[in-house]
């Protein structure tokens, strides 16, 4: 009996143990990462070869995409920091507006930018406004990155065109037209909840963590030693720069949904790239803040050095963190804990949620405990012939689990946490915390939505 269940005792193991390395015994998140990660795929099983073959999967398939964003992302926003004109828009859009405002315009902005993006990556190109934000109010980075990162959080999960929800509609047969519906109306309170009412609820209670800026902070504020004096119409400039990455990898995606082909289709899939869309966002803001002498050349010079630096460290801990994720999935402890509930019986929506939030919490990846749930509630919803409404909903249910407690098996997790330079315990109480909200909310929206459709 014991031995069937190995792979899911030792992942149960290994998280109380990363937990208490980290937290108790104060050791590096990545080598902790690293080190439980080798033995629980031991422990799970794994041969040894096997187990470190798993590791550096894990490491390199989550560092492949993600260590060049972040590199590309830490240029972006040092250029378009030192130019001056982000915190001339950071002015612009606060003006007249309270930090209780600033909290929803981050939220909402969020959302709208990770509908076309990833999250990893809008969130990289969109940190820079947050920590300006910060400065012009002198309020913690969290209280506007928590937002964002919700914003983020719901888009990804629950409305199309992002990859999960598609995959959960096409697995499940769901029109994607109510997923889209219903994922707006279930997504936008879980939105409003777990932004800026949860991040309001620990402002007015001083537990917004005050913490040193990351690498990706740019904490030179504009107009002071190392910066360059903002120009007229530099507010505009920021603003259009920040779109810029995120409406090329807009069209990009389109054009790839949309099959088209050629050599425009291919020049579109070329610059939509989030490695490309970068560099010409990179390249763009140099060209338009370019420096005008030589001291302003070696100031910039300057912080985009110091701008690299830092985000070793950002890199390193995520990538840890995917190949932790990695040898979960390989031991098969998420589907352990999915078949388990699959075995209860329950009612395919619900069955969805609980499935998504196990597999969720076992393994890290919100698409693919999206992608696992959906397999297994597929068979369930089937049987019970489900409308159309009620498979969408379904989709949304599976979502919300999804998202619900990124913990210290997912890659988000480390992210936000050394973005916004949070220790694991302020992480915790933050971004999990808000996170576990979205969830809850959007699975009572779907349950509700479901009573009346």
């Amino acid at each position: 009996m014991l031995q069937e269940f190995r792979p899911l005792l030792a992942t149960l193991a290994a998280i109380i143990a990363l937990l208490v390395l980290i937290l108790r015994a104060r050791m590096p998140a990545f080598a902790a990462l690293i080190l439980v990660s080798c033995f629980a795929a031991v422990a799970a099983g794994l041969a040894p070869a096997a187990a470190f073959d798993t590791i550096t999967r894990g490491m390199g398939g989550t560092l492949g995409f993600v260590a060049i964003v972040i590199g590309l992302g830490a240029l972006f926003g040092v250029i378009i920091e030192r130019s001056g004109g982000l915190e001339q828009l950071a002015n612009r859009l606060l003006a007249g507006r309270t930090p209780a405002g600033g909290r929803w315009l981050m939220g909402g902005l969020g959302l709208l930018a990770s509908i076309p993006v990833f999250f990893d990556v809008a969130l990289i190109i969109l940190a820079p406004l947050v920590f300006a934000f910060a400065r012009k109010t002198g309020r913690a980075a969290l209280t506007f990155g928590l937002p964002l990162a919700c914003g983020l959080a719901v888009a990804h999960s629950f409305i199309p065109p992002t990859p999960g929800p598609i995959a959960v509609a096409e697995i499940l047969g769901a029109e994607l037209g109510l997923v889209i519906l219903f994922g707006v109306v279930a997504g936008l309170p879980a939105l409003a909840l777990a932004g800026p009412i949860y991040t309001g609820w620990l402002d007015r209670r001083g537990l917004l963590a005050r913490t040193a800026d990351s690498g990706l902070s740019m904490e030179t504020p504009a107009g002071a030693v190392g910066a360059t004096p903002a120009r007229a119409g530099a507010a505009g400039w920021a603003a259009g720069l920040i779109c810029l990455p995120l409406v090329l990898i807009l069209v990009g995606t389109l054009a790839a949904r949309l099959g088209l082909g050629g050599l425009a289709g291919d020049v579109i899939a070329f610059v939509g790239h989030p490695f490309m869309a970068l560099l010409i966002a990179c390249g763009a803001t140099f060209l338009v803040f370019r420096p005008t002498d030589d001291a302003a050349r070696a100031r910039l010079g300057e912080g985009l050095s110091r701008a690299l630096e830092p985000t070793g460290a950002v890199i390193l801990v995520t990538g840890a963190g995917g190949a932790f994720k990695q040898v979960l999935v390989d031991t098969g402890a998420g589907a352990q804990l999915a078949n388990a509930a699959t075995a209860l019986g329950l009612a395919p929506l619900v069955a969805g949620f609980v499935l998504a939030l196990l597999v969720r919490v076992a393994q890290g990846s919100a698409t693919v405990a999206m992608i696992t749930a959906a397999g297994l509630t597929a068979p369930l919803a089937s049987a019970a012939g489900l409308a159309p409404p009620d498979l969408a909903l379904c989709v949304i249910a599976i979502a919300a689990g999804a998202t619900a407690l990124s913990h210290v098996n997912d890659s988000g997790f480390w992210l936000v946490s050394r973005i916004f330079g949070l220790n694991e315990q302020q992480t915790l109480q933050s971004w999990t915390v808000a996170t576990l909200i979205i969830g809850l909310a959007g699975f009572a929206t779907s349950l509700i939505l479901s009573l009346l459709v």
